[in-house]
C-alpha cells in the first residue's frame, strides 16, 4: 500500500490490482455520516475491487470542525487529479478513473460527478479537466437534501439554509458521468428514495446508469460478507446482495 497525504485534509491509500496493463481505476470514499470515514466501507472493499482488476485507492476525507462545506469536495478533487498525474506509474488507464463510496462517502462522490466543471466549487486554482471523474459507483448514497434525506449528513455539511445547494439531484446535468448505483429498499437510515431520486434525474438528464434494489438488508452492509459484517448493528453476511461488487467490477471494466 501507498499513502498519500491531500492538501485539504485526508489521506489517500492505494490498493495495487494485478492483471491488465492499463486498468480502471476506483476512488472509494466511505461513509460515516459525514462524522468519520468507515473502516468497513474502505479497505476491505479496495481489496476486494483490486483482487477483480480494478486500481483501487481510498480516500479518508477530513471531517472534523463542521461544517465541512466543500472541504471533503476539494479532498476529493485532489485525488481524482494525483490518480490521473500518476496513471502511467499505476498502470491506470486515466481515461477509465471512478469514484465511488457508500452513503455520505457515495454522497460525495455523487456530488463531485455533478458539479466537476463548476469552478466555484473547488479551489480557485483547481484544474477541471485534470478532476474529471469517468464514473460513479454508489452503494446506498445519500442524495437528497429534501424529506428523504439523512438530516445529520447534511447538518454536518452546512447550515440549514444552504443545505439544498448539496442536494444532488438538483444539481444533476449532462455532463454527470455515466453511473452504477445499489441500494435495499427496506434501509431505514438513508431511504431507498434517495436512490430513486437521483436515478430519475439520471434519466431526465440522459445519463448511462445501471441500478440495482435489494428488497432487504440494513444500512450499511459494504460488502454483505464476514468481513464487513457488523451483527451488533444487523448487518449480516448476504450472498444476494453480496453480488453487486461483481456486477460493478463488471460494469467498470465494460465503461470505454
Amino acid at each position: 500500500m501507498e499513502h498519500y497525504a491531500m492538501p485539504f485534509g485526508g489521506r489517500l491509500t492505494r490498493y495495487p490490482a494485478a492483471g491488465a496493463a492499463v486498468k480502471p481505476a476506483l476512488i472509494l470514499c466511505p461513509g460515516g455520516g459525514y462524522e468519520h470515514c468507515s473502516i468497513r466501507e474502505g479497505a476491505p472493499v479496495a481489496r476486494a475491487f483490486a483482487r477483480l482488476g480494478i486500481e483501487s485507492f481510498v480516500l479518508e476525507y477530513d471531517c472534523e470542525k463542521p461544517p465541512l462545506g466543500l472541504r471533503p469536495l476539494a479532498a476529493l478533487s485532489g485525488a481524482v487529479a494525483l490518480v490521473r498525474r500518476n496513471a502511467g506509474r499505476f498502470g491506470v488507464n486515466e481515461a477509465r478513473i471512478a469514484v465511488g463510496g457508500f452513503s455520505a462517502g457515495a454522497h460525495l462522490a455523487a456530488l463531485h460527478g455533478a458539479v466537476w466543471e463548476r469552478a466555484d466549487r473547488y479551489p480557485a486554482d483547481t484544474d477541471l479537466a485534470l478532476h474529471k471523474p469517468n464514473a460513479l459507483v454508489l452503494g446506498y448514497p445519500v442524495v437528497t437534501a429534501g424529506d428523504a434525506g439523512h438530516r445529520g449528513c447534511f447538518d454536518r455539511l452546512a447550515p440549514r439554509e444552504r443545505q439544498a445547494d448539496f442536494s444532488v439531484e438538483t444539481l444533476v446535468t449532462p455532463a454527470m458521468p455515466r453511473a452504477f448505483l445499489w441500494h435495499t429498499l427496506d434501509d431505514a437510515t438513508v431511504p431507498v428514495e434517495n436512490t430513486l431520486l437521483l436515478e430519475a434525474a439520471l434519466r431526465a438528464a440522459g445519463i448511462s446508469h445501471e441500478v440495482h434494489l435489494f428488497p432487504h438488508g440494513t444500512h450499511g452492509l459494504a460488502l454483505a460478507d464476514l468481513e464487513t459484517a457488523d451483527p451488533q448493528k444487523g448487518r449480516l453476511p448476504d450472498r444476494h446482495v453480496g453480488r453487486w461488487l461483481a456486477l460493478a467490477a463488471e460494469w467498470l471494466k465494460e465503461q470505454g
